[in-house]
């Protein structure tokens, strides 16, 4: 036996300690990956969401609140000019 115990318990600690580094390293790999999956499908649902209230305003409009070609009126000066209707469209609008 031409190696020491001193030198076999270096190799062994060094083993010990690489396989608990290894694991603690995986660990913290791990909970990264989750917290980013997290933000991701937060980040999808908020979009789906606010598609949602998109359509959904677009949806309950109120037809007399348009003119003929589906468009809300946006001037000011016009005797149909509909102010809520108009800050619909633009919430709308920032929506998207």
């Amino acid at each position: 036996m031409s190696t020491s115990s001193g030198v076999n318990v270096l190799r062994y600690s060094a083993l010990a300690l690489g396989v608990f580094y290894g694991f603690y390293h995986q660990t913290s790999i791990k909970a990264q990956q989750k917290v980013a999956q997290i933000d991701r499908d937060y980040e999808r649902r908020t979009s789906l969401i606010q598609k949602a209230k998109a359509a959904y305003i677009q949806k309950t409009l109120p037809p007399e609140k348009k003119t003929a070609s589906g468009d809300i009126i946006t001037d000011p000066n016009d005797a149909k000019f509909d102010l809520e209707a108009y800050l619909t469209m633009k919430m709308a609008d920032e929506a998207k």
